[in-house]
C-alpha cells in the first residue's frame, strides 16, 4: 500500500462542506491533486447514524477525513435549554465519532490514512457563555488522541488543528462590534487574527507529515500559560 503522499489517487472528505473554512481547505486539496468530496448538511447529517453509513456506502478510499461540521448555540449555563446542550455536542463531538467511525474501518483496512478534527481554542480557555462548545470541543482533543494510540499500529493518524478565530459566516456578526473584535485582538500577541486560507495550507502540510499523530496545533498567537 502506498503511502498517502505517494497514492495515485488520493481522496479527502471534509464535513460541513458548505462553510467558509470548508471552502478554503477544499480549494488548497483539489489544487493539491486530491479528490475533495465536502458535502454539507444537507447532503450528510453527521449526527446520524444512518446518513454516515450511507454516504459512506459509496467511498471505495480515503486518505484524508476533516470533521470540520460544527456549530455555536452560545448562552449561559443557566439559561441554557437541554436541546441547546444537546445540539452543540452532538453536531461538534458526536458527528466527529460517527463519521470517524466509518473512516477509521476504511482507513484500517487500506493501512493508511490521515483524520483531521477542526478543535478550536475554546476547549482550553473555557470561555463563559460557551459551555456546551467548549466541553465539545476539549471532548474532540481526547478523542482525536484515542484514535491515534487506537489506530497507529495500522497506520492511521489523527491530529487535532485549533484554527484560531476566523472572520466567516459563522462569526462575522460579531466582528462587526468595534470594541468587542478590538478585545479579541488584543489578546493575540500579534495582533491580528488567521485565516482560512493559512489553516488550508497548514492542514496540507500537516497531512505531509507522515510521522505526526495525536497532536493538537494551536494556530494563532493567543499565548497561553503551560498547564
Amino acid at each position: 500500500m502506498l503511502p498517502p503522499s505517494e497514492s495515485p489517487t488520493r481522496t479527502a472528505f471534509i464535513t460541513g462542506g458548505a462553510g467558509d473554512l470548508a471552502q478554503a481547505i477544499s480549494a488548497e486539496l483539489q489544487q493539491a491533486g486530491f479528490n475533495v468530496l465536502a458535502p454539507g448538511r444537507d447532503a450528510l447529517d453527521v449526527t446520524n447514524a444512518g446518513s454516515v453509513r450511507a454516504f459512506f456506502a459509496g467511498v471505495k478510499h480515503l486518505d484524508l477525513l476533516i470533521n470540520n461540521a460544527g456549530v455555536c448555540r452560545d448562552v449561559s449555563v443557566a439559561k441554557m435549554s437541554e436541546a441547546e446542550f444537546d445540539h452543540v455536542v452532538d453536531v461538534n463531538l458526536k458527528g466527529a465519532f460517527l463519521v470517524s467511525q466509518s473512516a477509521v474501518k476504511l482507513m484500517s483496512k487500506q493501512r493508511c490514512g490521515h483524520i483531521v478534527n477542526i478543535g478550536s481554542y475554546s476547549a482550553l480557555s473555557g470561555p463563559a457563555g460557551q459551555a456546551n462548545y467548549a466541553a465539545a470541543k476539549a471532548g474532540l482533543i481526547g478523542f482525536t488522541q484515542s484514535i491515534a494510540k487506537e489506530y497507529g499500529a495500522r497506520n492511521v493518524r489523527a491530529n487535532c488543528v485549533l484554527p484560531g478565530f476566523l472572520d466567516t459566516q459563522m462569526t462575522r456578526h460579531l466582528l462587526e462590534d468595534a470594541a468587542w473584535r478590538e478585545s479579541l485582538l488584543s489578546q493575540h500577541a500579534l495582533g491580528r487574527l488567521n485565516t482560512a486560507e493559512d489553516v488550508a495550507r497548514f492542514i496540507l502540510f500537516l497531512h505531509s507529515m507522515e510521522n505526526v499523530s495525536g497532536q493538537v496545533f494551536q494556530l494563532d498567537s493567543r499565548v497561553r500559560r503551560w498547564a
